[in-house]
């Protein structure tokens, strides 16, 4: 019988089945155990020193205990500190980025996704070079910086040769004042080998999902494909890290299973990157399973009310402080709402989940990945932000400045952050407003602008911001950057 140890390399132990169900029953037990519950809120509440900020985060049992409690006045405590605990690492700034679906050939049976090899509903396409270029051109055209690839996975019509071909070519289109700055990779779990050569093509951030850490139901949702074998799939993120990627993304898709399980096992894998390689994930989604092409989301026995997962949101966000929280156009406008206030620093605006859809004048739902229930534009997005008070940022610079990895959580966890992400974030806002804006939004924009450069604590900072938005607003002069 495997034994949990956090820094074992071996799936079996690091997400380790007794060790969650043993954490459950703790949970279950001390729901409703105060003097507990307040010493585990008191552990996770940011606290001032000589560096900034410190914030200790939870362990996955302390935090299944927040979870499990039912206390409504400690529920919304802990709505409360998640929000303290956002502000403190990520201040008002919401990150933007965009999908883009290069290829829906899928050779693996996930019984949840309508790309599985047995689905012949749905039109199977692959990106030309040509066809990549459009899309980026179509994403520039809306202001999008940063871009998530995703495929399925076939190593005949998606080899790695593939996805590499299309990172060069993406980096390569600049269109007026367009360009996208960054790509993360959402691919099938692969090899070191295959990780090396994506980190050399200049990705940023790596995103697998886990989809389930259950085994059992693991196995029973992907009956066939190589996505079937849980260790390979599970052990994923060391061999991305091996292979140089310091920037990894877990989630887990809610719904698939039962979700405290889900809870326990994703912070468990937060706690073993940071345990085996000292930088935990850049990055935590949360998805909720949804309505597809063949897909019955209401067939799945754990699917979640928006009330627990606005409880999951936050209780994430106080275990893991320092992470990047994400949340997609699969929720509706007022979950995303919710969702920013208890902990989400980015969100997608604009998505199409399916292979081309931007080039095409309405969207495509023959090869959805999903339903999008967000559909409104990332201008009507990009506003919607701003008027909620947050700042839609579109800024890279962390990437290409070499602020990855532990650089990054260094920075993030003393707080010291607030000094390049705010300035940049408001420079990235002006470069959308004045080429993309409409003039609602626009008039909005430089407004908020204007009273967040009040915020920038550092005087030369603050004087460099300014000066540099002035020249976005004069000039065709971009891409400035602390």
């Amino acid at each position: 019988m495997a034994i949990y140890n956090p820094q074992s390399l071996k799936a079996e132990e690091f997400i380790n089945d007794g060790e969650i169900l043993e954490t459950l029953k703790y949970a279950e037990e001390n729901k409703r155990n105060i003097p507990l519950i307040d010493s585990i809120l008191e552990k996770a509440r940011p606290k001032k020193n000589e560096h900034g900020i410190s914030c200790s985060g939870l362990s996955h049992r302390e935090a299944s205990v927040l979870l499990a409690c039912d206390i409504p006045e400690k529920v919304e405590e802990m709505y409360k500190l998640a929000r303290e605990i956002k502000l403190a690492f990520y201040g008002n700034r919401i990150v933007m980025f965009a999908p883009l679906y290069l290829s829906n050939y899928c050779v693996n049976g996930c019984v949840y996704c309508p790309y599985h090899f047995k689905n012949k509903h749905i039109a199977r396409i692959k990106l030309t070079q040509e066809q990549v270029k459009n899309e980026v051109i179509a994403l520039q055209d809306m202001g999008h910086k940063r871009l998530a690839i995703e495929s399925g996975e076939d190593p005949v019509n998606s080899p790695i040769e593939y996805i590499l071909e299309c990172i060069n070519t993406i980096y390569s289109i600049k269109h007026k004042n367009g360009a996208i700055r960054r790509v993360n990779v959402n691919i099938a779990a692969t090899t070191v080998e295959n990780y090396r050569k994506l980190k050399e093509a200049g990705i940023g951030t790596y995103i697998l999902f886990q989809e389930t850490y259950h085994k059992k139901s693991y196995l029973e949702l992907h009956p066939t494909g190589p996505k079937h074998n849980y260790d390979y799939h599970t052990e994923a993120m060391d061999r991305a890290m091996e292979g140089g990627i310091d920037d990894v993304g877990l989630g887990v898709l809610f719904g698939l299973e039962m979700y405290k399980y889900e809870f326990a096992g994703l912070l468990m894998h937060a706690e073993h990157l940071e345990a085996v390689h000292g930088v935990g994930p850049h990055t935590i989604s949360v998805p909720r399973i949804k309505r597809a092409d063949d897909i019955d989301p209401t067939v799945f026995d754990n699917s979640l009310s928006d009330e627990m997962f606005a409880k999951i949101i936050a209780c994430i966000r106080i275990a893991v402080p320092y992470t990047g929280m994400i949340i997609s156009t699969r929720e509706s406008e007022s979950v995303r709402k919710m969702a920013l206030e208890l902990g989400v620093s980015q969100i997608s605006g604009a998505s199409r989940t399916s292979v081309g859809g931007y080039t095409e004048k309405e969207r495509p739902h023959d090869s959805e990945q999903f339903d999008v229930s967000d559909q409104r534009t990332l201008d009507e997005v990009v506003n919607w932000l701003m008027r909620l008070g947050h700042i839609p940022s579109f800024c890279t610079a962390c990437y290409r400045e070499g602020r990855t990895g532990d650089r990054f959580m260094s920075l993030c966890k003393n707080g010291q952050i607030i000094n390049c992400c705010h300035p940049n974030a408001l420079m990235t806002l002006a470069e959308y407003l004045v080429d993309y804006g409409s003039e609602d939004t626009r008039e909005v924009g430089f407004k908020m602008i204007e009273e967040e450069l009040k915020k920038i604590p550092n005087e030369k900072v603050r004087d460099i911001a300014k000066n540099n938005i002035e020249a976005i607003k004069a000039s065709n002069r971009r891409d400035f950057r602390f």
